[in-house]
């Protein structure tokens, strides 16, 4: 890291110099104008790029003083927090106030005294380099604060999804239902909700085993997934081998069709159960309901009238899809 002297006196660059080799500071640059200066700092001099740990700078000067290198200097981002200590043979307070509102850290009075400039020397160096450990502590922390932002949303994800399957659990299914009602209330649009159960799934489980059981909600799930076309469409595990469906902005009509489509997906599957009492394969029961605009049924009557239909699905043979037709101007 190195120290510029700039000053376009040679004697006093070299006294400048002299004082700090003197106290040890070995890496000095001496150049005799603001336009080597600028050379010196964009990398286009023969050092290359350089890092400066501080500048002291003559006011006056020919072409560009002191005082307008100072604040061209601080326009690069790089050397924002690179000290200027300005020297100057005049301590009028315009002058003075000027060096600081360009950007000056402190300023020195000509002649020099060898102490004086070394402490504030020493000085200057020791808030550079405590603003660049303040900075790189801030770095730090903001790294450490993404990184649990990060961690937190993800464990807010996982809080949301089912362990097993990778869908929303029945925790994230009640948020969105209670949201997409609001919502629906809102912009007066239809919603309906599905709630469908794994045929004779005990007897699966007792047939192939707990292994399999879990195989088979995790295919379930991502046929679920597959099927559904619309971001918004929410299928979730709703407990055990129960799963649940959330349909904004869809009608019963709408409804019962992709309901019919997940049945049916899930057939195609193939998925062996050959103590099925309905078919060779794993095959699920469907209950659908919808919610129009001009109902007030909350997400808890949704819930039960789809219930209701799931099980008029298994008390009429399984494998097949019931609707829950509800009275349009039903606003009980």
């Amino acid at each position: 890291m190195a120290i510029v002297i700039v000053d376009d006196t040679i004697f006093s660059l070299e006294v400048i110099k002299a004082f700090l080799i003197s106290a040890g500071y070995l890496d000095v640059i001496t150049v005799q104008s603001a336009r080597e200066l600028y050379q010196l700092i964009d990398g286009y001099s023969e050092r290359g790029i350089i890092e400066l740990d501080l500048v002291l700078m003559d006011i006056i000067m020919p072409d560009v003083d002191g005082i307008e290198a100072c604040r061209n200097v601080k326009k690069r981002e790089w050397l924002a927090d690179v000290p200027v200590i300005m020297v100057t043979a005049t301590t009028e307070k315009d002058i003075v106030q000027r060096a600081f509102s360009a950007g000056a850290t402190d300023f020195i009075k000509k002649p020099l005294d060898k102490a004086e400039l070394l402490a504030r020397v020493r000085s200057a160096l020791s808030l550079k380099h405590e603003t660049a450990r303040r900075k790189a502590r801030e770095t730090k922390l903001l790294e450490v604060t993404s990184q649990l932002k990060t961690a937190n949303e993800r464990l807010q994800n996982l809080s949301f999804l089912d362990g097993l399957t990778g869908i929303a659990n029945r925790r994230h299914l009640d948020r969105g239902l209670l949201q997409e009602s609001r919502r629906a209330k809102r912009e007066k649009t239809p919603l309906s909700f599905i709630l469908l159960d794994i045929d004779y799934f005990k007897a699966f489980n007792d047939t192939y085993g707990h292994l399999k059981g879990d195989d088979c909600l995790k295919l379930v799930a991502s046929t679920l997934i597959k099927t559904l076309k619309r971001p918004g469409d929410l299928p979730a595990r709703y407990g055990g081998e129960e799963f649940a469906v959330l349909l904004p902005n869809t009608d019963d009509v709408g409804a019962a069709v992709i309901a019919e489509e997940l049945r049916a997906s899930i057939e195609r599957a193939g998925i062996a159960h050959i103590n099925s009492l309905c078919a060779e394969y794993v095959t699920v029961s469907l209950g659908v309901v919808t919610r129009f605009a001009e109902q007030a049924k909350t997400p808890e009557d949704l819930i039960l009238a789809a219930d209701r239909a799931l099980y008029r699905s298994k008390h009429e043979g399984r494998n097949r899809v019931s609707v829950e037709w509800l009275v349009k101007n039903d606003l009980t």
